[in-house]
């Protein structure tokens, strides 16, 4: 069984090391995010992969196929409400205040499970509006799984770089007008997994996506 403080020690410590870019927005990498069996453990999670639709390039075109950290995954599988404790943790919502000049106060930890298969693209977008914190989590072991790093735009138009991708590294950044991200169609032969986690405000419609649904964000 996995504790908050295990957890903590081994985040604070990759946050602690995270490097950061300015071009074309502010954008930080941190690798080792969780324990290795922990990844090992999200990665065997039974979850049911259906077929997903990729024309309009947006998540929200499978809504009701996606799986999220929520109320009744966290109360049937330990590892689930363990990552989501780890970040409803006030020492860890100081640490990210701290390190990314945020104020979460008042916003609800949201966490998705994503499955991305062969044919998967997203269009640019920000992520500004309710979401106050973008982690992107790779999980994936693959032997291509190299190549299937998130798009980095430098406007709609431009793509900057796709990003390295590597199991158990996150890219991490505070959503702006300008923090353009996709995911430019290429093959992925296999399942391409990881974490979205976000701070969400009061907003947020979906209330069933959400961690932590009646507690919100206290620093």
């Amino acid at each position: 069984m996995y504790s908050v403080v295990d957890f903590k020690s081994v985040f604070t410590t990759s946050l602690g090391n995270s490097t950061k870019t300015e071009d074309p927005y502010s954008l930080w990498q941190i690798d080792n995010v969780l324990l290795p069996e922990v990844v090992d453990e999200l990665l065997d999670l039974k979850t049911q992969l259906t077929q997903m639709e990729y024309t309009l390039g947006r998540r929200e075109e499978n809504n009701d196929k996606r799986g999220y950290f929520d109320v009744e995954r966290r109360e049937n599988v330990p590892v689930c409400n363990a990552v989501s404790e780890l970040f409803q943790d006030r020492e860890i919502i100081a640490a990210l205040e701290h390190k990314f000049d945020i104020d979460l106060a008042g916003t609800y930890l949201r966490i998705e499970f994503s499955q991305d298969s062969d044919g998967f693209w997203l269009e640019p977008h920000t992520d500004l509006g309710v979401k106050k914190f973008t982690m992107l989590l790779g999980l994936s072991k693959d032997e291509e799984a190299h190549t299937w790093g998130t798009s980095i735009y430098g406007d709609k138009d431009t793509l900057y770089e796709n990003a390295p991708y590597k199991s158990n590294r996150a890219i991490i950044f505070v959503p702006s007008l300008n923090t353009l991200h996709g995911f430019e169609k290429r093959r992925i032969n296999g399942i391409r997994k990881g974490l979205i986690i976000n701070y969400v405000t009061d907003e947020w419609r979906a209330r069933h996506e959400l961690a932590f649904p009646e507690n919100p964000i206290r620093t």
